[in-house]
Formats: structure tokens, C-alpha cells, sequence
């Protein structure tokens, strides 16, 4: 574990605490505790400042050139749906018979083939929602890592997981989902998207009715379409 910059120190820390935490205090205890990381996440509901596909969103709305920093910078992209699915096969296996045999920490990512730079990602929605960027890389900027990778291995041989939407049908779910909070709406009333083909939430997520959550696995509003 280590990182040259904060957030890749922070990500360290926080295994650092737990693992600390599980050893001296629920070593004993019926309590289950184990990390689980995601890798960067999207999704139509995310409209925070400073977040690539929200940022997106707001300038192509408007008409405007979107600047983007770092664009050679490659990150595991996934739909936030994905690693949900994940968190919840842990936490079904942690309170399982053998959940006291569960290793103490996970991935949650997408396959390596779905790794692609910031600039490939600005060129994936552009395909469904028309707009230009420009490179807006800053040289005496702090260091900030050239490639962030997570191994899903383990959560593939341990609990059967795996990612089920690739990096084009995540970007095309986040810029469809995006009508569903009131800022997207507004912002979509002045935009064309280009519709894809449709993704299916219950074929793609089985699994979690397999494992007992049928709960979790309802369609949305977006099969309808």
C-alpha cells in the first residue's frame, strides 16, 4: 500500500485503519468487517462539482467548450451499478455461514480492457451527447497518477463476481440516467442525445437474484425507453 500524492495515500490509510480496527477490537467478535474499493465511478445521478461526466454534462447544455485536464491520465471507469452488485454479494457472504473465512478486503473494478484515459472518455459520451472539448492539461499542476488499476480477481474467484457493463454501455447508462435528477432534466430540455441500444437490468444483474437479493434487482425506468 502507498501513493505518491493524497488521494492515493488516503486510499492506503483507510485499509491501514480497518485492518488495525479488525485486529484489535473484532478479533474476538461476531462482528465481520471487510474493505471494499470500486474503481472511478459514474452515473446519471451524480451531479457533484469537479466530476468529469457532470462538468460534461453542464458545458456541452450550454453550448460550451469543455476543458479537460490530465486527458492522458487512464482510470477504471464503471457504472456505479457495478460495484453496488459487488457490495452486496460481500455483505450476503460476510453474514453467511462462512463469513468468518471471507478474505478481509476486495476490488470492485472493471475488466482491464475497460481502463481508458480521461480523453477516451470525453470521446465516448460525445458519441451520445454532441459537444467539444479542449485540452486544458497544466503542466505545473500537482502530481497526480498517470494510471490508477484495480485486480478484481479476487472477487471474481472468491464471490463470483464480475463487471457486467463494459466502459461504452457505462458511459451511455450515465448520460441516459442523467434526466433523472431536476438539474439534468433542465439541462437536457436543450440537448439531443443519441439513443443506444438498450441494456437490460435484469439479464445484466441475475446474479443478485441467484444469491437471494431479488429486492435489489428491480428494473428501472430506463427499459422502458
Amino acid at each position: 500500500l502507498g501513493g505518491h500524492d493524497p488521494y492515493s495515500a488516503s486510499k492506503a490509510g483507510c485499509e491501514l485503519v480497518a485492518h488495525s480496527w479488525r485486529r484489535s477490537f473484532l478479533a474476538a467478535s461476531e462482528v465481520r468487517l471487510a474493505t471494499a474499493r470500486a474503481g472511478n465511478v459514474i452515473g446519471g445521478g451524480d451531479w457533484s462539482e469537479d466530476r468529469i461526466l457532470p462538468d460534461l454534462a453542464r458545458a456541452f447544455a450550454l453550448g460550451r467548450p469543455l476543458p479537460v485536464r490530465n486527458r492522458h491520465a487512464v482510470r477504471p471507469w464503471q457504472h456505479v451499478l457495478d460495484p453496488l452488485s459487488g457490495y452486496l454479494q460481500l455483505a450476503e457472504r460476510l453474514a453467511g455461514p462462512e463469513g468468518g473465512q471471507v478474505p478481509e478486503s476486495f476490488n470492485f473494478g472493471p475488466e482491464p480492457a475497460d481502463q481508458r484515459s480521461v480523453g477516451q472518455l470525453v470521446t465516448e459520451a460525445q458519441t451520445r451527447w454532441p459537444g467539444n472539448w479542449q485540452d486544458a492539461t497544466d503542466p505545473t499542476a500537482p502530481h497526480e497518477a498517470g494510471r490508477l488499476a484495480l485486480s478484481i480477481e479476487r472477487a471474481r474467484s472468491v464471490l463470483g463476481w464480475q463487471p457486467r457493463w463494459d466502459f461504452a454501455e457505462a458511459v451511455t447508462r450515465t448520460v441516459l440516467e442523467m434526466d433523472k435528477s431536476e438539474d439534468g432534466r433542465a439541462l437536457l430540455k436543450h440537448t439531443d442525445l443519441v439513443q443506444p441500444v438498450r441494456a437490460s437490468y435484469a439479464r445484466d444483474y441475475q446474479p443478485l437474484e441467484q444469491l437471494g437479493l431479488e429486492k435489489y434487482a428491480v428494473p428501472t425506468h430506463l427499459e422502458d425507453r
